[in-house]
Order: structure tokens, then C-alpha cells, then sequence
């Protein structure tokens, strides 16, 4: 899972992977994380940088929670029973992306699109 992230994350411009206090990769964007990633019991988790909106469709849509402790700032985390949409989960990644990079970088993604 975490070499399928990498592949996503890497051809954003400015991207830094990181590995932080508690072990997880985290991707960041000019120091706002917008992927996390965590291993409980073996089980790999991926959390995504959303809006609430965007948060609130994909936990009615099922396959997500509420990410634990960061939720509230509208982080998602694939439910570990999911089998995961790849196609679905680049577009959410690209999307935190674009919420957490600077408006030069957005503006940078978008013309390239």
C-alpha cells in the first residue's frame, strides 16, 4: 500500500515524505501533512486531508471513518475492511493535496491538469 501512495504523492510538486514520532509515513506539502499512513497489528490505515463536506459524503458513501483524533478538521480514514478503489483513492489524495499546498502550487497542479 504504502509504495501505491508513494506513486500517487511523489509527482506533486513539493512533496516531502516524513516519518514521524510515532512511526507513521506522513506526505507533506510545505509542511501541512495531507496523507498519513499507519501499520496497527500488521493492518496497514491511510488517512486523507478532506473538507467536511467532502468527509461527510464519503461517510455516508461507507468504506471511510472519521480519522481518530484529527477527524474534526475533516480527515477520512479508509476503513481497514475496504478493499481500497485506487482510481478513487488518487483523486482523494490529489484533493488533499490541493487543500493543504500554497495557492502557487494549486494554481501550478490545476494548469497542468
Amino acid at each position: 500500500m504504502l509504495e501505491r501512495v508513494r506513486n500517487i504523492c511523489r509527482p506533486l510538486p513539493e512533496v516531502e515524505e516524513l516519518i514521524d514520532g510515532f512511526g507513521h509515513h506522513v506526505f507533506k506539502v510545505k509542511g501541512k501533512s495531507f496523507v498519513m499512513m499507519s501499520e496497527n497489528d500488521g493492518v496497514p490505515g491511510l488517512s486523507l486531508k478532506s473538507d467536511k463536506e467532502q468527509q461527510y459524503l464519503l461517510l455516508q458513501k461507507g468504506g471511510y471513518v472519521k480519522t481518530p483524533y484529527i477527524g474534526h478538521h475533516g480527515w477520512v480514514s479508509l476503513d481497514h475492511t475496504a478493499v481500497p478503489d485506487w482510481d478513487e483513492l488518487a483523486g482523494l489524495i490529489k484533493e488533499g493535496y490541493l487543500l493543504a499546498a500554497p495557492k502557487r502550487l494549486v494554481k501550478q497542479v490545476l494548469e497542468v491538469e
